[in-house]
This record gives C-alpha cells, structure tokens and sequence, in this order.
C-alpha cells in the first residue's frame, strides 16, 4: 500500500536501499580495498617468501626473572597463514556489507594485526629479533605521539582544530628542560612542561574562539611562532651555557612489583619512567570522561551540534575554551618526554614534526582515545621496526617503513578501510 504525504510536511529519509548503488558501492569499496590488499599479502609476505627460511624471535630479555625461549617459526607457512587470516577477515567484512550491516568493531583491528605480523615473519626470515626490545622501543616512540593525539581529541571533540601539537610539543620540550636544570629535579620539569603547551593553546583559544580566525592559519601560525622562538633561546642561551640551562637530569625506569616480573609484557608495558606511566593514566581518564560522564556528553554535544548545545543552555564557546586549554595541558606534558625521558636535553626543532604525526594518528583513530592510542603505537612500531630491519640488512627500505602509516591514514581519511568523519562542527566557529 502506497503512502500520501501530506503538504509541507518534510520528507521522510530514505532507507539505504531506497538511494540506489550510491550507498551500496560506498559500503563495499572499504571490504574490497581490504581484500585486495590481504590478498597481495597473500602473494608477496607468503608465496613470495624463502621455503626453507625461518624467522626467530626472542621473547625474553635478559634480566627477566623467568627466561622464555625463542620462538622459532617457518617462515613461509607463518606468514601465509596470516596474510590469509587477513583474507577471511575482509571478506567476512564484505559479507556483512552486501547484507547491509556494518563490520565488526574488532575486525579491522584484528585485520591490521594479522597483515602486521605476516609482513613482520617476512621480513626478519633467517634472522633473529628480540620481540621484547621491538616492542618496548615502539611503546616509547609513541610516547609524545599519544599525549599529543590526546590533545588532540580534546580540542577536535569540542570543534577546534589542533594545527598546533607541534608548537605545544615543542614548548613543552623546551620549558621542561629549562626548568628542571634550573631546579635540578625532573619532576620540576615535568609540572612546567603543561604551562607552555597551555600558553600555545590559550593563544589558538584566543585567535580561533574569541576571533573566529580560521583555525588552521592560527595553528600553523602558533606553531612557525614556538620554533622561531626556542630555537632564538637556544642560539642565544642555552646552547652557549648549557651547564646552566640545558642539562636536566632524565627519569629513570620504575618497575611496578609483580607485574614487572609477567614474561614477555611485564618489562614492556611496567618497567618504564613515570612519563609512560602518567601515558597510560591519561588515556584512560580521557576515554572515561568524554563516554562515560556528563561533561563528556556536553563536549560531544558542542563539538557536534553547537546550536542544539546553546539551545539547552551549554555555553559552546566557554566549552571550548576549556577543552582547548586542557588539550594544550596534555600535549604539553608529552614534550617533556623528548627532554626527561628519552635525550637529557633540548635540542633545535627537536620534536621534528612529531605533532603532526599525533594529528595523523589522531585521524587515523577516528577522533577517539583508544583509536588515536592504536595509531601511536602503530606509527611508533613503524619507526622502530625500520630502524630494526637497518641493523638486521634486510634491504626493505626505510623511507618505505616510514612511509606505511601515512599511506593508511590517507586510506582511512578517503574512506577505502572504512568511515572516518570528524565531529560535524570541528572547525567551525560558533557566534551566539
């Protein structure tokens, strides 16, 4: 039986069916790029490798109290069978597609992993890597990488754009060095390193809420601003008179009691500095508070539909305000890692475009905590296991290594491995 509408009435939505191939063929390009890239896994990580290779992995470092043995595996069959676990994971993905049902949340995750570990088979073939120390230097490089992704939502999630993790990473670098020689404790440093990035972010604040500057221009702005700036003081000062300026002392790893001692996850995930430590707290308040709390409901409300936010009498501006500042706090915090926790001291430009790798992750991660965390670590697996597969000779390049995570962050902002849309009102100023 056919409906009548009434005049003026608006129109009722239609359902995905009812808008022709459009939808369907936008559900599907994501399942189909997956499984042509599972099966060139299949064909170049698989097939292509040596029969009679195997791939050896220490699971175990050398001052852990229970010693694992190594982990010697065949390396063609490991990573066919990987790449083809990735396979049926892809299509499992465009079977719920032609249903008209979205992919399982675990599955492309659990789809990365498995193309991850088959390239990882392939390329250490006939040699031995220590999986404990790969690891732990991926968690680390990620470090500033995560605090700046979770400055990032912050700010994103109430619709301003970060351009300018990079400044706030570089301003908390520079101040937490400065501070804890001057003091002569780390922990100094540490409780500085938020003031600057709160200092970069009350300055994006001001240009982007109060202003309505486009927030793209003030960030880069910001960030040309922090550079020019540190590197003036460190010509001038602190490179000339380092002794006085520039030689804080780092913090050293803390291993938790029992949960240091599990083989293989306990001198990866706890035995590390308070920096890392402070990571793992953070990430975990933040997803909390922005899913599981009433103020995170607002932000997302702000960040969504500020005018319905207005509307039940949320101030937007005021919101973002606040989301903008505690952005900078947290980003502020990870430059401190590059100076207490990894070099001893401030060097020019030494965050090297690590904010806008956090951006990229923060992207990649669908605007979301644990996402953005997924996307650190991948990126900082990426840089370590290049440098690994460097001292192994293996003659993968390294500019390629480098290069995957950006490759899959374009993928995932093009919509070929799935939706990724930013929150409806990021980068949009709100006038009451």
């Amino acid at each position: 039986m056919s409906t009548v509408q009434a005049p003026g009435a608006p129109e009722a939505p239609q359902r995905p069916a009812e808008r022709g191939g459009a939808v369907v063929g936008r559900s599907l390009r994501g399942p189909v790029t997956l499984l042509v890239l599972g099966l060139l896994a299949v064909l170049a990580f698989g097939l292509g490798s040596d029969a009679g290779a195997t791939s050896r992995f220490g699971l175990s470092a050398p001052d852990d109290l229970v010693e694992l043995p190594e982990l010697a595996l065949p390396t063609r069959a490991t990573a066919t069978l990987l790449a083809v676990a990735g396979v049926v994971l892809a299509l499992l993905a465009l079977r719920r597609a032609l249903a008209g049902r979205p992919a399982a949340r675990w599955s492309g995750p659990a789809y990365g992993l498995a193309l991850v570990l088959s390239f990882l088979v392939w390329a250490v073939a006939d040699e031995a890597v220590s999986l404990v120390n790969l690891l732990q230097g991926s968690l680390l490089l990620a470090v500033p990488l995560v605090f700046g992704a979770m400055g990032g939502v912050l700010c994103e999630r109430a619709g301003v754009v970060n351009i300018a993790i990079e400044g706030q990473l570089l301003g908390g670098a520079f101040l937490s060095a400065v501070v804890a020689t001057l003091l002569g404790t780390p922990y100094a440093g540490l409780v500085a390193a938020p003031v600057a990035g709160l200092a970069v972010a009350a300055l994006l604040a001001l240009f982007a809420i109060r202003y309505a500057v486009d927030q793209v221009i003030v960030g880069v702005v910001l960030n040309v601003l922090v550079t020019g700036v540190t590197s003036f003081l460190y010509g001038r000062l602190l490179s000339p008179e380092a002794d006085t300026w520039n030689s804080p002392d780092t913090f050293q790893r803390i291993e938790v009691p029992v949960l240091g001692d599990i083989p293989l996850v306990g001198p990866i995930l706890f035995d590390q500095s308070i920096i890392v430590y402070l990571m793992y707290a953070t990430v975990v308040v933040i997803h909390v508070a922005l899913f599981h709390s009433r103020w995170g409901l607002r932000v997302r409300a702000v960040g969504e539909h500020p005018k319905a936010a207005d509307t039940v009498g949320i101030d937007v501006n005021r919101t973002r305000w606040r989301n903008v500042l505690l952005g900078g706090l947290v980003a502020g915090l990870g430059g401190a890692y590059f100076t207490l926790g990894a070099v001893g001291a401030f060097g020019k430009e030494m965050t090297a475009g690590q904010g806008f790798i956090a951006l990229a992750a923060l992207i990649f991660g669908r605007w979301s905590p644990l996402g953005a965390l997924a996307a650190a670590l991948l990126f900082g697996f990426a840089n370590q296991l290049q440098s690994v597969l460097g001292i192994l000779g293996t003659p993968i390049p390294s500019d390629l290594m480098l290069m995957a995570p950006y490759l899959a962050t374009l993928f995932a902002v093009a919509g070929l491995v799935g939706k990724v849309r930013a929150p409806a009102a990021d980068g949009v100023p709100y006038k009451p």
